[in-house]
C-alpha cells in the first residue's frame, strides 16, 4: 500500500471511529410509529423498541436489567437520593433506556394554573432540565407530570402540559412525550384531544382495574398509541377492608399470579396500539404498608413478584426462585375475619409455604400498627415504628399490644439468596 492509499485507509477509519462513538454517546433517535404488520411501537434508532420495564425510583438498576427488562421509568429529574444523570448513565450501563419524568405541579397540592407566574417559572425550570438531560444516549422520552388528573377540577394543567410538549419538541427533536394518567376517562380524553395534542401518545395507570383497560379505553374514546406506565397489585382502594376499616393486602404470591394475569389480559392483549408497559414498583416504598406497592422487601431482598416478571420478560423462571407463601393463619383465622383480641393476650400466629429449591429459610416477624399517615396518589408516608422485630420459625406465639386498636402482624420468609415471601394480617386489639 502506498502513501498516498494508507493516509486515505487511516482517515477512513477514524471517521468510522467517530461515527461510532458519537452513535453511542450522543443521543438516540426515538420515534413512535406504526410498523409494517399495523402494530404502534417505539422505534430506537430505527430498531423496534416494545418496553418491557418498571417503575424505578431507589431501586437495584443493576438487577432489573439482569431480570430481562429493557427500560425504567422515573417520576422526577431529581429525587434527592441521585440525579437524573447518574440514573441515565447507571441505565446505560445495564443496557436499559428511560422514560424519563419531568415533575409537574398538581392542583390537588394547592398548585393553581391560573397563576402565570407559576407557570412559567415550572416551564423554565422544566426547559433547563430537557436542555441538560436531551443528548443522553439512556434517555428513550419524556413523561410530562404524573397523574395530573387525580383530584383535579381545573384540566387546564393539560394546556399547560401542551405547552411544556411543544417546548420539548423544539429543542429535543429525538424523544416523544407524553403525560400519565390516573385511571383513564371521557373527561380529561375529550380534553386532551382538543387542548394538548402535542404529545406523541398517552399514559395510563391502573391496578386492579387493569383487567378492564381496554373496555376503558373504549368508553372514554381513546383511539391511538399508548403506554401503561403503572400497574400491579390490587390498589388499597380496590380490596376488601376489615370492620374497622383496614384494607386487606395480598400475599406476595397471590400479587404474583396477579401480575401474570394482568399482563396477559391488559397488556399483551393489545398488539395494536400498547407500547409497553411499567410495572410498579422495582423497589420498596411505604404506601399503607411497607410491602403493599414494591417488589422488593426493605432489605433489599426480592419477592414473587420479581420472579413473575422475570418471566414475562424472558420467557424463563429464575434460576433459583423465591420461596412462595401459600397462607398466614392467625388462630386458625384468615385476614378476612375480623379477628379481634383482648390486650395482652397469648395469640398463635402460622404461615404455610414452599421453596421450589428446598433452601434454607429465615422466617422474620414484625408488628406494627396499622399506619394512621395516609397519603393519597403516592404521596410521601411515614412508616409505623414496630412493636416488635423477631426471627424464629414459620409459627409464633406472642403477645398482643397493651393499648387497644388496630394491628398488623408481618412475617417475611428469605433464603440466602435474597429470594422473599411475605404476607401480613390486620387485627384488632380490645380493652
Amino acid at each position: 500500500m502506498n502513501s498516498k492509499n494508507l493516509i486515505i485507509f487511516l482517515g477512513m477509519a477514524l471517521l468510522v471511529s467517530c461515527t461510532a462513538k458519537e452513535k453511542e454517546t450522543g443521543p438516540a433517535k426515538v420515534e413512535v410509529k406504526a410498523n409494517e404488520a399495523e402494530q404502534y411501537r417505539m422505534f430506537v434508532n430505527g430498531s423496534e423498541f416494545y418496553v418491557n420495564g418498571a417503575g424505578c425510583e431507589f431501586g437495584n438498576i443493576d438487577a432489573l436489567g439482569i431480570s430481562g427488562a429493557n427500560s425504567f421509568r422515573t417520576w422526577r429529574t431529581k429525587n434527592g437520593q441521585k440525579d437524573a444523570v447518574e440514573i441515565l448513565d447507571l441505565a446505560q450501563k445495564n443496557g436499559l433506556m428511560v422514560l424519563m419524568g419531568l415533575e409537574v405541579a398538581r392542583e390537588r397540592h394547592g398548585y393553581s394554573y391560573s397563576d402565570t407566574a407559576m407557570v412559567n417559572r415550572q416551564y423554565n425550570y422544566i426547559k433547563g432540565e430537557v436542555e441538560r438531560l436531551k443528548n443522553h444516549p439512556a434517555l428513550l422520552g419524556w413523561a410530562i407530570g404524573n397523574e395530573l388528573n387525580l383530584g383535579a377540577n381545573d384540566l387546564r394543567i393539560y394546556d399547560a402540559v401542551n405547552d411544556l410538549s411543544k417546548m420539548i419538541h423544539e429543542i429535543d427533536p429525538n424523544h416523544p412525550t407524553t403525560t400519565t394518567l390516573a385511571g383513564i376517562g371521557k373527561r380529561e380524553i375529550d380534553y386532551i384531544k382538543v387542548h394538548c395534542t402535542d404529545i406523541d401518545f398517552i399514559s395510563i395507570q391502573m391496578y386492579g382495574d387493569i383487567v378492564n383497560l381496554q373496555t376503558r379505553i373504549s368508553d372514554a374514546g381513546w383511539v391511538g398509541p399508548y403506554m401503561v406506565t403503572e400497574w400491579g397489585a390490587t390498589g388499597h382502594w380496590e380490596v376488601g377492608k376489615t370492620s374497622w376499616d383496614a384494607p386487606i393486602e395480598q400475599t406476595s404470591r397471590e400479587k404474583a399470579k396477579a401480575f401474570l394475569n394482568r399482563y396477559d389480559l391488559a397488556i399483551e392483549a393489545d398488539k395494536k396500539f400498547c407500547l409497553g408497559s411499567y410495572v410498579f414498583l422495582w423497589g420498596q416504598k411505604q404506601e399503607r404498608t411497607p410491602t403493599w406497592y414494591g417488589m422488593h422487601l426493605e432489605n433489599g431482598a426480592k419477592t414473587e413478584t420479581v420472579d413473575a416478571m422475570t418471566y414475562v420478560w424472558t420467557g424463563k423462571w429464575p434460576e433459583n426462585r423465591c420461596p412462595s407463601l401459600d397462607s398466614f393463619k392467625i388462630e386458625n383465622g384468615t385476614a378476612f375475619d375480623n379477628l379481634k383480641f383482648k390486650v395482652r393476650s397469648q395469640v398463635k400466629a402460622e404461615v404455610f409455604y414452599k421453596d421450589f429449591e428446598n433452601d434454607s429459610l429465615t422466617f422474620t416477624w414484625e408488628l406494627i400498627p396499622e399506619s394512621t399517615d395516609l397519603g393519597w396518589g403516592g404521596d410521601l408516608e411515614s412508616r409505623p415504628s414496630a412493636i416488635f422485630h423477631l426471627v424464629g420459625n414459620s409459627s409464633l406465639v406472642f403477645t398482643t399490644p397493651e393499648k387497644e386498636g388496630a394491628y398488623r402482624l408481618f412475617v417475611y420468609i428469605q433464603d440466602a439468596k435474597s429470594g422473599a415471601a411475605t404476607a401480613n394480617f390486620p387485627f384488632w386489639v380490645d380493652l
